[in-house]
């Protein structure tokens, strides 16, 4: 099973603690362990919100971007990790054993991807099989 881990924390702390050599040296030592074990597919950290923007969409059909920072967030995603897992299970021991800055409250969250056989009794096999075309051109396109 395939998973997204997200690593959250605070919206309003999300440039309070500066990454350090030795928060760099923790993570790198963790992420190797990921690929050792054959888990990792990709893993990359966000820059903050206030480098980005929003945009949405309300009950109307009207369309707002909302530049950054996104402080008045509860939560952001600082960043995230793509893992193949045997379980949720698996991914959960696997994230306990993430390091963490004392400093500040954060979670990892982990949600599974959908595959297409979740979908194959609502949606037909032609579009299961467009869908899987463009899967395979993003394959061929960025490895």
């Amino acid at each position: 099973m395939k998973v997204l881990v997200m690593i959250k924390g605070e919206g309003a702390d999300e440039d309070k603690v500066a990454p350090t050599d030795e928060m760099f040296a923790e993570m790198n030592v963790y992420n190797e362990q990921l690929v050792n074990a054959g888990i990792m597919l990709a893993g990359e950290g966000l820059k903050s919100s206030s480098n980005g923007a929003k945009v949405v969409w309300d009950t109307s059909g009207e369309v707002s971007v909302v530049d950054g920072p996104f402080t008045e967030s509860k939560e952001i995603v600082a960043g995230y990790w793509i893992w193949q897992v045997s379980s949720l299970d698996e991914a959960v021991e696997w994230a306990k054993r993430c390091p963490s800055t004392p400093e500040l409250r954060s979670e990892l969250e982990i949600r599974p991807f959908f595959e297409m056989e979740d979908f194959a009794q609502v949606v037909s096999p032609e579009i299961l099989a467009k869908e899987q075309a463009l899967v395979d051109r993003v394959k061929e396109q960025h490895g």
